[in-house]
């Protein structure tokens, strides 16, 4: 057996009938003897062990439940001990009764490609009554507070429809609060806009005694505009030698112009005791 090299190599069949040598046998993981390719399954060469971890499962006629067969123990004993604890007849009817759709006259047997639960009230339909309309469906769940809110809608509506002396009185009543909000509002808008004139007339009548005086001729103006405008007008060409825009600061407390800054800050010190606000 083997060659002068490898002397191991091979081992002969352990069926008695065969006895081939075989340079790569296979050994069984049950009775863990050495066969040839021909015998290297269970049924080939009879293993007595090769039953051991098979699953062998019996459907019971009783309760359909499915009962697992020990290989180490008696089936009968097996049996018994099911029929005393586990089976339950009444789950026959449940295990071997195939659902079908509820929609009435439709025969349609629900399995796991053709059922479709509907997401408004989650019951299993075939796949030609999936949609609402086709199962008459009733539709969502309405939530608590939808029915509140309905609920009170309603109860407005009932009494608003059942006419009486207290609504009546309401409607009145509030119609008269509205009435005299409304001459409120109007009478504060008058109010608001006759003060706005009076502020208006006392300001414009203010400014009517200030007298503004040219920095450069000494010319006098009754308003601050009008000595811009003179300004730009007569001493225009001074403005074009000097390549530059007379610039006249107006005092904010009198209105009066001054030309250089420095004699605006000494104006307000000296008139206004060192105030400049309006």
């Amino acid at each position: 057996m083997g060659t002068p090299e490898f002397p191991d190599l091979g081992k002969h069949c352990s069926v008695d009938v065969c006895k081939q040598i075989d340079f790569l046998p296979f050994t069984c993981d049950r009775c863990l003897q050495v066969f040839c390719l021909d015998h290297r399954s269970y049924m080939k060469h009879s293993c007595p062990k090769g039953d051991r971890e098979d699953v062998t499962v019996v459907i019971c006629p009783l309760c359909a439940k499915g009962v697992r067969l020990n290989p180490n123990e008696d089936p009968n004993i097996t049996w018994e001990k099911h029929v005393n604890t586990d089976c339950d007849p009444s789950n026959y009817e449940k295990a071997t009764k195939k659902k079908k759709c509820p929609v009435p006259r439709c025969k349609e047997q629900l399995t796991f490609s053709n059922t479709i639960k509907c997401r408004d009230c989650n019951i299993d339909h075939c796949l030609k009554h999936r949609f609402g309309p086709d199962h008459t469906c009733p539709g969502p769940r309405k939530l608590p507070f939808m029915g509140f809110l309905s609920s009170g809608t309603s109860r407005k509506e009932a009494k608003t429809a059942r006419p009486n002396k207290a609504s009546a009185s309401t409607s009145s009543s509030s119609s008269s609060r509205w009435s005299n909000l409304l001459s409120s509002a109007e009478a504060g808008i008058s109010r608001l806009g006759n003060d706005i004139s009076q502020k208006l007339q006392f300001s414009s009548s203010s400014n009517d005694g200030i007298i503004e005086i040219c920095p450069q001729c000494n010319a006098k103006f009754s308003s601050v505009t009008t000595l811009v405008e003179h300004v730009e007008k007569t001493h225009e060409r001074n403005k074009i030698q000097s390549h530059g825009k007379v610039t006249i600061d107006v005092c904010p407390k009198c209105s009066r112009g001054f030309r250089d800054p420095v004699d605006l800050v000494n104006h307000i010190e000296r008139d206004h005791r060192g105030t400049s606000n309006a």
